[in-house]
């Protein structure tokens, strides 16, 4: 417990709010706290749920009357495209991650996410990408081929508009953001948790959301991988779609796939955090089967990358993969069946408070459950064949998403915001907003089910009358009006809640977790001083918590030194290791952001030299951006009053960075083993594949280039062992010795990819090759210009035996450079030349 002496409450709470506030005016724009980020995520997402609405009524008025005239079958297919991907891309998770971001600090006692300008960067990506998405649609250009984009029908052949192209670009540009927030929420959650909370101690929600964080790393990498090859397609006309020339259009499904099914649960499973954060509080009594919940959700996470072929069951898959991928897809009810018991055992022993953030949680139980049984329905592979491609799978989707995300988030907003704002909503608005809301839901998509099972196709933008489709497409569309307008409702009852609700008292719903014991709306800071929690309901366990860290009766409390401080734990035990200091405000996250936005434009209008420039650009910010790091002027220059026990991160070999960098890198190995599995997809089950009776790279040449990459890797690591001994003798000198030999491997490398007879244009085979090359070259060059930055870092004394950190965080990265080349080498050259190129 730290003692601020004679410093009034008031003055520190002056202090640290000068500390960790943000600019004023447009110097807001260079915020990097996470209750900023993260509320501009979700004021950002509930926009583009607005405009996801607004396309669906145009939708759902065009269907209302058969024949009906509304909308062309050109400008209907704009929208229905836009409606999926704006809800399924812009609003669903960008919204989950901005309200992870804005509450998993508070939940687990710190004051900041531990890489707050990733946190920026992310937000102004999926702004910017966000807008050169909605652009096309309001440029009458948007694309037409569904949310999906499956080929042959988004390729340049039939789709040679500029649609396909802002939806690819615009959707890699948000991945960017989804990935990097999802690297921000795993390290925080694991490194940065108050003392004493232990894994088994972490409010329930934060399980979740670790759970979902780390499925973003692993489940993006592969669409991001297909729209980057789709991209290629179209622009530079490489093959690896086009079964005339070796590839397959079905591997565009698997990729999507990859990263779609999982993406249900990536949503869901937030959403089910909150369920399991508001029945407790709302039940009077701690969440029954804790340990169970928490074995759910891993099962939940790790079932969901095996079921993403059932969306392909006519595609013609065989039967073994079909009765495989069928029993995996009804599996993963169990571990969602073991939560919804535990909810129901908990409302079951506990006294109900049915306040209006409940009737959404019942809301969500009722058609989430319905959403689940047709799921097990479509499971069955006879019944999916079926209904596949009708509107009982768009009935089945809707259910699932909007009673499975929606409703528990409404929940979570109307539970959550007497937070954001210190006032209270209005109790009448919200019961009328959720009626209409639940009333309007079930009228339009319980009854499409029926349309679905009559056999109304997907995608169709208008139908002949008798049918047997009139009535039900009519109910529909009424339900799908009384539906929005309750969700007008609720957006009045929220606006007008800023200027005529009633104060909040400090925790209005008695809740147990620590988000509370913040002022409401709470500072820059979130707790001017970090308790240590020993328990799951610290706020009922001890309710004099919030004036205890208020009046700064615990760790940390010194700002006088002006650092943003947090502290550092560990990941299992959750005691202190190390004093983590956050940059402050900074400009650079928008620049970046800006430069990869330039990059993307450029790439639509094909104009290429300057996207290649702004691309150079990029890459210097990005430097510029890691220079300004650490033990760097107006940071955390060494002093003499450095704090020792704990000591600042940058003094020590295992801060947060290293996580990061592992952490980005299960990400980039998840991308790396999509484009494996392309590449055997290809080679096993393209039709027309066709190969080179020789490779057409110099086998010697790559051996030669790995040897000297591999001398590399083992010089840097013997650097760092050095280092981390506290031996930074010779430490320059050998850096710009691993900086030459990189660059070394990197001429090597690039001599055989100059003199390979590569063909991407005419074979499959040659395009996935050269792809490879690329990605080998980028890594590499990579690893020297950050080597050979931390070598000018030693001569700047910001790296050195009291400085160890940067050196130990790069080394993973050539590690991992090191084994996809071997790799590579292994499965693109030797595997080839063992079985045969076909």
């Amino acid at each position: 417990m730290t003692d601020p002496g004679a410093i009034s409450n008031t003055e520190l709470h002056q202090k640290a709010q000068r500390v960790w506030g943000n600019l004023p005016g447009w110097g807001t724009l260079a915020a990097v706290n996470h209750t900023t980020v993260g509320l501009r995520f979700i004021v950002t997402g509930l926009i583009f749920f607005v405009i996801g609405v607004l396309l669906a009524m145009l939708m759902r008025t065009q269907l209302a009357l058969p024949n009906h005239d509304l909308l062309g079958p050109a400008l209907y297919n704009q929208i229905f495209t836009m409606h999926g991907t704006v809800m399924m891309f812009l609003f669903a998770i960008p919204v989950l991650e901005g309200l992870a971001m804005y509450l998993v600090p508070k939940m687990i006692g710190t004051r900041d996410l531990v890489f707050p300008r990733i946190s920026a960067m992310g937000y102004y990506c999926y702004l910017f990408g966000g807008i050169i998405m909605i652009s096309s649609l309001v440029l009458g250009i948007a694309p037409s081929t569904g949310w999906f984009m499956y080929t042959p029908l988004s390729d340049a052949t039939y789709n040679s508009g500029p649609g396909s192209d802002f939806w690819l670009i615009g959707i890699t540009f948000v991945e960017i953001s989804a990935v990097s927030a999802g690297v921000e929420l795993v390290v925080s959650i694991l490194r940065t948790r108050a003392p004493g909370m232990t894994l088994n101690k972490m409010p329930i929600f934060c399980w979740y959301i670790l759970a979902m964080a780390l499925m973003i790393v692993f489940g993006f990498p592969p669409l991001i991988l297909a729209s980057i090859l789709l991209e290629l397609e179209r622009a530079a006309n490489w093959a690896f779609f086009d079964a005339t020339r070796g590839g397959d259009a079905l591997l565009w499904q698997h990729l999507f796939w990859l990263f779609g099914h999982p993406e249900v649960y990536i949503i869901f499973l937030p959403a089910a955090g909150i369920v399991s954060t508001l029945i407790p509080v709302f039940a009077r009594r701690p969440l029954v089967g804790y340990r169970w919940v928490v074995l759910s959700i891993i099962t939940t996470g790790f079932i969901s990358f095996g079921l993403w072929v059932h969306h392909m069951f006519t595609v013609g898959i065989p039967q073994l993969a079909q009765a495989f991928f069928s029993a995996a897809s009804m599996l993963v009810g169990i571990p969602t069946g073991i939560q919804i018991f535990c909810w129901l055992a908990t409302l079951w022993v506990g006294k109900v408070t049915f306040s209006l953030p409940m009737l959404w949680v019942f809301g969500f139980l009722m058609t989430f459950v319905a959403g689940g049984l047709t799921g097990v329905m479509l499971a069955l592979v006879p019944f999916n064949w079926q209904v596949h491609d009708t509107h009982f799978v768009v009935a089945h989707l809707h259910y699932v998403l909007i009673g499975g995300m929606v409703f528990p988030l409404i929940a979570g907003f109307y539970y959550w915001l007497p937070h954001f704002s210190g006032r209270m909503p209005s109790d009448q608005l919200g019961r009328w907003g959720f009626w209409l809301t639940f009333i309007g839901f079930h009228t339009t998509f319980f009854i499409m089910h029926m349309t679905g099972l009559m056999g109304m196709p997907r995608r169709i933008y208008t139908y002949d009358a008798g049918l047997g489709w009139d009535w039900t497409n009519l109910v529909s569309s009424v339900g799908g009006f009384i539906m929005a307008i309750g969700i007008a409702v609720i957006i009045l009852d929220v606006v007008l809640h800023f200027r005529f609700g009633s104060k909040a008292a400090q925790n209005p719903w008695h809740a147990d977790t620590l988000e509370w014991a913040t002022s409401t709306p709470p500072g820059a800071y979130n707790f001017i001083s970090i308790p240590t929690i020993k328990t799951r309901h610290p706020l009922w366990e001890h309710p004099d918590l919030p004036e205890t860290i208020a009046t700064g009766q615990h760790a940390l409390v010194e700002v006088d030194h002006g650092r943003r401080d947090i502290l550092g734990t560990d990941a299992v035990s959750a005691k202190v290791r190390e004093i983590i200091h956050l940059p402050t405000n900074s400009w650079i996250p928008l620049q970046v952001a800006l430069a990869i936005g330039v990059v993307c434009i450029s790439l639509l209008t094909k104009t290429y030299l300057l996207a290649l420039f702004a691309t150079v650009v990029t890459l210097l910010m990005i430097l510029r951006w890691s220079w300004h790091n650490c033990a760097y002027l107006g940071f955390a220059p060494v002093t003499d009053n450095d704090p020792v026990d704990p000591p600042l991160h940058s003094r020590t070999c295992d801060g947060p960075g290293l996580w990061g960098m592992v952490v980005s890198l299960f990400a980039d190995g998840t991308l790396y083993l999509s484009l494996l599995f392309g590449w055997f997809y290809l080679w096993t089950a393209a039709p027309l594949w066709s190969a080179p009776e020789e490779g057409p790279l110099s086998l010697w040449g790559l051996l030669a280039s790995g040897f000297v990459l591999s001398s590399a890797v083992l010089l840097n690591n013997r650097l760092v062992a050095r280092l981390r001994k506290g031996d930074d003798q010779n430490l320059q000198s050998g850096l710009w010795v691993v900086t030459g030999l990189g660059a070394v491997h990197f001429v090597l490398l690039l001599w055989v990819f100059l003199i390979a007879p590569l063909n991407p244009s005419a074979m499959a085979h040659d395009a996935v090759l050269m792809f490879m090359l690329y990605y080998l070259l980028i890594h590499s060059g990579l690893a020297i210009i950050l080597t050979g930055l931390q070598a000018l870092r030693v001569r700047y004394a910001y790296v050195s035996r009291q400085l160890p950190y940067e050196p130990v965080v790069l080394r993973p990265f050539w590690i991992y450079t090191l084994a996809v080349y071997w790799c590579s080498v292994a499965a693109f050259i030797l595997m080839p030349m063992a079985w045969g190129p076909a």
